[in-house]
């Protein structure tokens, strides 16, 4: 029986593969690295965000919602998998997209366009407070909506990478370090709380796309807590526990220096594998400097979990043809 014992709609294709990575292993001179494929999970181009939906869509249709409202970046990730997934259950969705609407649309924000998503772009204010705006005059004009957090990292959401780190026990051995990208927080908080539910020992590394560490960690803690008590498990867990890396922020959210297309290239050019600008390429930059600076040791068996988002490499095509 599954430690994740709430229901859920079967939308991701599960278990998503665990490959490894010997020529890129080899050409870092360092330990044997491994990439968990969540960019396979199928989802209009699939993504970290599907295995969330899963249980996140089961709770709105018991609640007899008939609108799913979001909210994200212009590129967002978690926003095209959420179109996604109101199309394919029948739901309306609107998304609340931060900044003004461009004069044209690519990537992920074309895949939302497609997929039949309301599209609101907040401008000058607060994307919180337009989300809220929204949620109530759908609630006014009977769409009976329903409100997916930032990164879909509600307990419900982040659960799933409880059942994420479920799937992986039965696929492998245990890895002495998972590293991912890390922003909202669900996924690295269903980690955690799935991995001390599991007894594994590996470490749960989270490399920062955009929060301080010291902002980050509290607020992984404290939904990790959140998951624990809503799935019954014991979680002896402090915000000093959950291992956040900030060193590799560069220019910001959504601003790809060299070091993230340098690790795309890297990627791409010995594994024939494709990471996003803003999450994976990130992750992936920072992965490669520890282990050029000794962090990682050479004899540790390394799982890169991607987490998704390759629709965005179009949208940064003039620096990457570079």
């Amino acid at each position: 029986m599954s430690i994740v014992p709430l229901p859920r709609e079967r939308i991701a294709h599960l278990p998503t593969p665990v490959e490894p990575l010997p020529r890129l292993s080899q050409a870092l001179g360092g330990p044997s690295l491994w990439v968990k494929r969540d960019d396979q999970t199928g989802l209009a181009f699939g993504g970290n965000k599907t295995r969330k939906l899963e249980f996140l869509i089961a709770e709105a249709r018991a609640h007899g919602a008939k609108t799913l409202l979001t909210r994200g970046a212009l590129q967002s990730n978690h926003c095209r998998q959420t179109a996604a997934a109101a199309a394919r259950f029948g739901f309306e969705c609107t998304l609340i997209l931060t900044g003004h609407r461009p004069e044209g649309f690519t990537a992920n924000l074309l895949l939302d366009h497609l997929l039949g998503a309301e599209l609101v772009f907040a401008g000058d204010e607060d994307p919180e407070q337009v989300l809220k705006q929204a949620f109530d005059r759908a609630q006014e004009e009977g769409r009976r909506p329903y409100l997916i957090p930032y990164g879909g990292s509600s307990p419900t959401g982040a659960s799933a990478y409880v059942a994420a780190l479920e799937e992986l026990l039965t696929e492998e051995a245990p890895f002495h370090r998972i590293v991912f990208a890390t922003s909202s927080g669900g996924t690295q908080a269903g980690m955690i709380v799935g991995a001390q539910a599991l007894g594994l020992p590996t470490r749960i590394y989270g490399i920062s796309v955009d929060k301080h560490a010291d902002d980050l960690r509290p607020a992984v803690a404290e939904l990790a807590h959140e998951i624990a008590d809503l799935l019954g498990i014991d979680l002896a867990l402090d915000s000093s526990d959950v291992l956040v890396d900030d060193r590799y922020l560069g220019g910001g959210y959504g601003v790809m220096g060299d070091p993230e297309v340098q690790a795309i290239r890297l990627f791409a050019r010995h594994e024939g594998l494709l990471l996003d600008p803003v999450y994976t390429g990130r992750a992936a930059a920072g992965l490669i400097d520890l282990i050029h600076g000794g962090e990682i040791e050479p004899e540790e068996r390394i799982l890169f979990w991607h987490t998704g988002g390759t629709p965005g490499l179009f949208a940064y095509a003039d620096q990457l043809r570079n």
